[in-house]
This record gives C-alpha cells, structure tokens and sequence, in this order.
C-alpha cells in the first residue's frame, strides 16, 4: 500500500505534525528520512525491513555501513547517507547534554557518561582523551585513533602533544571494546603505564584510562591495577 493510500493519522509527517514526532514509532521516524518506498513497499515498509535488517536495535542500525545498509530494497547511497547523518546529529545532541564545562570531572563515571553518545554501539575500537585544567575542569574531549574491531593504536607522542597544545594538566584516556567486556587486556595496562609515566616527566596527570562497553566500564583508577614496570 502507498503512503498516499494511508489513512492521514497513519501517514508519517501528517502524524508528526499533528501529534509530534514522540508519537512516531521508529519506523515512523526513519520512513520520513527514508521519504519514498519502492514498486512493492511504501517508505514504512522499507523502514521496517532495515531495522529488521539491525536486528530491530537502534544501536545496531547505527553501526551499520552504506554497503550493508544498501542490501535493504529501496535504501540506497543518498537514503542510507540520510539515515546515519540523523544518527550522527543524535549522538552531537547527546554529547552537549552534559554541561561537564561547569563542574569537575571526579570520578569515572562521569567520563562514562561524557563518551557514552560517541562511542555506544560502534562495532570497532576508538580512543578518546579528556584534557582537564588543573581543577580538573574539561579542556577539550578529542578522539586521538580509530581503530579495528579488536585493537586501536594509543600513539603517546601526540596525545602529549596535544596535551600541551591545549596547556592542559591533566587528562584521562577512555577506548572502547566492541567485544561488551570492559576488562582491560595486557597490551591496555602496558600503553596505560607509559602513557602515564611520559606524562609524569612533562608534568602532566593522567587521571583514569576508563575502557567502555555499552552497559558497563572498567577504571584503572577505582581497580587500582598494579601497572607493570611501575
């Protein structure tokens, strides 16, 4: 059935108008980005068909690629571009809605909570640091590598380097692991021991190294892990 053959509370925009976009289901949402269906199936029904194709999860769609996004009849490289620019512009409402620039950071969980819209659902590894002043105030939250689906490359020299571009005092390093365990590996406890000993020696703090799963996150400083070579 065409979208013109809805009723006009079942027609997507004309709902949304009428009753605002929280009374859309997601499909609903997603068939106004997607705007036109196909010969067999009208925009709903294509929207249905690609979060079926994630699994029915939000945080599944976001993770997908153009090329898989493209199996789904009817998406294509315009419509697929379309949909995960509304998910990046999700995530950059997201990550303004804590004013962190007010407050201290003090524990983990707050740096949780700062990286959460940026790094929850991505199916590879990245790293992101938190430069601070020294009362712990944000500075700057800047990804320093994006990596592969098990490793990402913590490069010490510039996340320093950054580090005094900005005059910071302190930092924090938060990566995520794809795999939903936060346990940090061997190779995380080496780069988090030089990464804190280089610091030392230019004057810097590195306050915490958090490693991020969508439900849950693991502080090297609230573990107190015994760094080796310390």
């Amino acid at each position: 059935m065409r979208i013109q053959e809805l009723g006009t509370d079942e027609r997507p925009r004309e709902k949304m108008i009428e009753k605002g976009a929280e009374a859309l289901s997601n499909a609903e949402l997603l068939a106004i980005l997607i705007r036109t269906g196909t010969g067999k199936d009208n925009a709903v029904d294509v929207a249905r068909n690609l979060l079926k194709a994630a699994g029915g999860s939000l945080v599944e769609l976001s993770a997908m690629t153009f090329d898989r996004m493209k199996k789904v009849p009817g998406i294509g490289l315009l419509k697929a571009a379309t949909v995960l620019s509304a998910i990046e512009l999700g995530r950059r409402f997201s990550a303004e809605g804590y004013p962190y620039e007010r407050i201290p950071v003090t524990n983990a969980g707050m740096l949780y909570r700062l990286l959460y819209p940026r790094l929850k659902g991505l199916d590879h590894e990245q790293c992101w640091v938190v430069f601070l002043n020294r009362s712990n105030y944000v500075i700057n939250a800047e990804m320093v590598s994006d990596g592969g689906f098990s490793e990402t490359t913590i490069d010490i020299k510039r996340i320093l380097q950054h580090a005094l571009d900005r005059k910071a005092a302190g930092m924090a390093v938060i990566h995520n692991h794809p795999s939903g365990n936060p346990r940090p590996g061997k190779a995380d406890i080496e780069v988090t021991r030089r990464l804190r000993d280089a610091a030392s020696v230019m004057g810097l703090i590195l306050l915490d190294h958090v490693v991020f799963s969508d439900s849950s996150y693991f502080s090297f400083h609230d573990e107190t892990v015994t760094l080796t070579g310390a």
